[in-house]
């Protein structure tokens, strides 16, 4: 397959990881307590809830900027589960009262260096077909 999926193929997945995602995060703030383990649900819904956000922004940008070797569907789904993790990551941090401009910039930077290093890995380990 010479091009990458069309980002119209990622919309139930991402749909169903919304409805999960944000429809927890609803139920959990209205019927629930602040304590241990709702909090620890709260991050993982958030993560369900922003990786399908970005799951067709992810799968659309590249669709429209092709790449060799094509990206194939793990890399779409694990670049939206980056995005999950860093907006739950950040989260924890702002209740936590450590979060600041420059620790959410490194952090950024960080998981960009991530993804752009097993792009990479990916990229050298590629063979054309015949």
């Amino acid at each position: 397959m010479n091009r990458a999926l069309h980002p119209a193929a990622f919309l139930p997945a991402a749909i169903f990881l919304m409805l999960i995602g944000y429809g927890g995060l609803v139920w959990l703030v209205l019927n629930t307590l602040p304590t241990l383990w709702p909090r620890w649900l709260m991050f993982f819904l958030m993560v369900c809830a922003v990786c399908g956000t970005l799951l067709p922004v992810s799968a659309f940008l590249n669709f429209r900027f092709p790449s060799q070797p094509p990206p194939h569907i793990g890399v779409v789904v694990r670049q939206s589960l980056l995005g999950g993790i860093y907006v739950a990551a950040l989260v924890w941090l702002w209740r936590g009262q450590v979060l600041t401009g420059n620790v959410a910039l490194v952090f950024l930077a960080g998981l960009v260096a991530i993804e752009v290093m097993i792009r990479l890995w990916e990229r050298s380990r590629w063979r054309a077909e015949k």
